[in-house]
């Protein structure tokens, strides 16, 4: 049991839970008053928090049970330091080094007392031992910088600072250091990059944005600041001035083709991202007048898609673009060439197809054909990781290996909705690992650290992670989501583990030969759903996930809170913007024109160019009928989750999207009993909301095609009675949602059955 909560409130402190882990390390402590490593981490649980009385007596209880290590002096410093008592802090450090001579972390700490004391060569001498003993602490050069610059020794100091930078190149304490030394020898262009440095990666792009303006005015060459500029321009939606920011760089490189490539690069991602579709078109065609055999343009150029579009043709016509490009590109690029793989490497690291999904239509061959060349480069780079790799002798008492992969292990649709399989699993039988592709962690990310046997954060390196995972000797590795996240496609595109399974985080088949089977909820799935995958389709039962009930606020907050009108009929509608196709607008007016009081309640795009590119479509779609569509639509700014989830309660309807429905943000309305209309349509993407439905028996509300989603919205919208109905039904019902083991059983069962094959 002491292992256990131990295990538990190192968890807790890890994550920051400062009280939760408290409270289990005086669980311990109430059961074992002699717990030397409780009542040191109880110690500095009360230092993280300021708490430096009660810090040092459970320091000191540490101490008295075990005199003996370094570790319980080592943290008697850190409190002794924090308090002020000098002399006892150096006391009790030396007596740590005593204990460990090789201890980096001690000397450093011991430097830094001295810098208190004002000793400027006794802190200099311990960070210099401290670097000796472990060269890749950024923090020892940093402090040592310090020293250096205190001693107006700037040359020595900006080499030291460097070699800090080169360990941890987005640290702003460094880079603003080197922003001071190169102020202090007068050498203002460098100096004002540093500062954009430092500032830039705080997030603070204004102040970034007017150093990088002067730094400029000399170092009018250096890409690397022109594409930090543009970004923040970006950051602060300064479109037109990030626009300004690639011409002027590509103007002054006309001299010389270096770094062109990249300024491209970022230049079309920005018009791509702002909805300005044909000018990254017509900036890549420029691109490749000066770069033709450039893969990296090719590929950016073969697959620019809108991101909302105008109308229905535009959609076929940039889906045939995408398709004509794509079979070009195939043909006309060298596979086969080893001196050609860094440069595919690298083209394909920066995007994926995911706007594609987006268009409504079936999209297995595109998919298989752009799996099939994705592999082919991937080949070509790692032969070491493509081999078939056998099936290990399964016994039945052996735990079976399960590697769980994804960008997403946070707060994020898929983080959320697959926790369950960790939280839920049978750990008798199972062994879990988990690779987070990204260094974002949340509380999410914590609760996933927790449920896993092994858990493993990345800084977005493919090569560490796919030694990493095939080091594991995996059963059988799981990619939760695949075509949101480039790393994640390119991993999946190697062969790590016998057995390699996508599941339904991002609804649409991999195309790729590299994995086998489809994870998908049966449900949500037609009859003929094998027909729509290039993998085997595994059919879980029900929603195919566990799914704790959520936790809905009181109804605290009103209409007027988020501007809405008191009269109206809320029809909420708060996917994704591109998840909007044209041809459906007309829906929108058909039920304005029936439901004189209807008002729907849009959520905005993280960009609000492509906000205002909705509203003015949905301005045309009313006019068309001669209608104002600000009369009937609002577009709120982006919420945080309490005031969407007061948002679904002040609703009086929802509207699914049609062709990709929504799903976490359908859980999120049935948890608060609103009625919601959707079209159930052919591919899983479509019917997802219908799934949930059909799970609570709520079918009235879905419907076959748009004359019976008007209708039925018309009548949610006019039938008080009806609408109340349906909310209750909602209510009565909506329990069977939520943990639901027969998912975990049915997944588990298959990795059991597939081991075994």
């Amino acid at each position: 049991m002491l292992d256990r909560l131990y295990t538990e409130a190192n968890a807790f402190s890890d994550a920051g839970y400062w009280s939760e882990a408290e409270d289990k390390y005086q669980q311990i402590l109430a059961l074992e008053n002699t717990h030397t490593d409780a009542w040191r981490e109880l110690g500095m649980i009360y230092y993280c928090q300021e708490r430096y009385p009660e810090a040092l007596d459970a320091f000191y209880s540490a101490l008295e049970l075990d005199s003996s290590t370094a570790i319980q002096y080592y943290y008697l410093g850190l409190g002794l330091a924090a308090t002020e008592d000098f002399t006892a802090a150096i006391s009790a450090y030396e007596q740590a080094i005593f204990l460990d001579l090789n201890w980096s972390d001690a000397y450093h700490q011991l430097g830094r007392v001295y810098l208190e004391l004002g000793e400027f060569e006794q802190a200099e001498t311990y960070y210099i031992k401290a670097i000796d003993l472990n060269s890749n602490n950024s923090d020892f050069y940093l402090d040592l910088g310090n020293i250096l610059i205190a001693k107006q020794q700037i040359g020595d100091a900006i080499i030291i600072y460097k070699k800090a930078l080169k360990l941890d190149s987005q640290n702003p304490h460094i880079l603003y250091q080197l922003g001071i030394a190169f102020t202090a020898i007068k050498n203002s262009s460098q100096a004002a990059f540093y500062f954009g440095d430092s500032a830039y990666y705080q997030a603070q792009y204004t102040e970034a944005i007017q150093s990088y303006q002067e730094s400029l005015k000399v170092q009018t060459q250096d890409i690397d600041v022109y594409l930090k500029l543009a970004d923040c321009y970006q950051k602060i939606e300064q479109y037109p001035q990030a626009i300004h920011t690639y011409q002027q760089a590509v103007e002054q490189r006309s001299d010389s083709t270096e770094g062109l490539i990249e300024i491209y690069l970022a230049w079309i991602n920005l018009l791509q991202e702002i909805g300005e579709t044909e000018a990254a078109i017509n900036i890549a065609k420029n691109a490749l007048e000066t770069f033709p055999n450039d893969f990296s343009l090719k590929l950016t150029y073969q697959r620019i898609l809108p991101i909302l579009y105008n109308n229905t043709s535009e959609i076929e016509q940039y889906r045939q673009r995408f398709s004509d490009l794509l079979t070009q590109l195939i043909t006309e690029t060298d596979l086969t060439s080893p001196n050609n793989s860094e440069r595919l490497l690298a083209a394909i690291s920066t995007h994926t197809n995911f706007y594609l999904q987006y268009q409504g239509y079936n999209d297995l061959e595109l998919q298989k054909q752009y799996g099939k060349f994705l592999h082919q480069i991937i080949k070509t780079s790692f032969p070491q990781w493509i081999k078939p790799i056998n099936r290990r002798s399964y016994q039945p008492n052996d735990k079976i290996k399960i590697g769980y992969i994804s960008s997403f292990f946070q707060w994020h649709t898929v983080g959320i909705v697959f926790l369950g399989w960790l939280k839920k699993c049978n750990f008798q039988d199972f062994e879990l690992y988990c690779y987070y592709t990204v260094n974002e962690a949340d509380e999410l990310t914590d609760l996933y650290r927790y449920y896993s046997d092994y858990f493993y954060e990345f800084q977005e390196n493919l090569i560490d992670i796919a030694e990493t995972i095939y080091a594991d000797k995996l059963d059988i590795l799981v990619f939760l989501d695949l075509g949101m996240c480039p790393l994640t496609t390119q991993i999946a595109s190697l062969r790590l583990a016998s057995i390699q399974c996508a599941a339904w985080g991002h609804p649409v088949t991999t195309g790729l030969p590299t994995i086998d089977y489809f994870i998908s909820p049966d449900l949500l799935e037609p009859q003929n759903a094998q027909t729509h995958y290039s993998e085997t389709l595994i059919r879980l039962p029900n929603l195919g996930i566990y799914y704790e009930k959520p936790e809905i606020p009181e109804l605290e907050k009103t209409r007027s809170n988020f501007g809405l009108k008191n009269d109206t009929v809320i029809y909420l509608s708060c996917q994704s913007l591109f998840k909007y196709l044209p041809q459906y607008d007309k829906i929108l007016v058909e039920i304005a024109k029936q439901v004189p009081l209807a008002e729907f309640v849009f959520v905005s795009h993280w960009n609000s160019v492509i906000t205002e590119k909705f509203r003015q479509r949905l301005k045309r779609a009313f006019a068309d009928f001669s209608l104002n569509s600000e009369d009937y639509c609002t577009i709120l700014p982006r919420l945080e989750k309490s005031d969407y989830l007061q948002l679904n309660l002040i609703a009086d309807i929802g509207l699914d999207t049609i062709q990709f429905t929504g799903f976490l943000t359908t859980l999120d309305s049935i948890a608060c009993n609103l009625p919601i209309v959707t079209c159930e349509g052919e591919l899983m993407r479509s019917r997802q909301t219908a799934g949930i439905l059909k799970r609570i028996g709520v079918t009235e509300t879905i419907v076959q095609n748009e004359k019976e989603y008007i209708k039925i919205a018309v009548k949610l919208g006019l039938n008080r009675f009806f609408r109340e109905e349906v909310c209750h039904k909602i209510q009565q019902n909506k329990s069977v949602l939520y943990e639901d083991k027969n998912g975990i059983q049915g997944l588990e069962n298959f990795y059991k059955q597939v081991i075994t094959v």
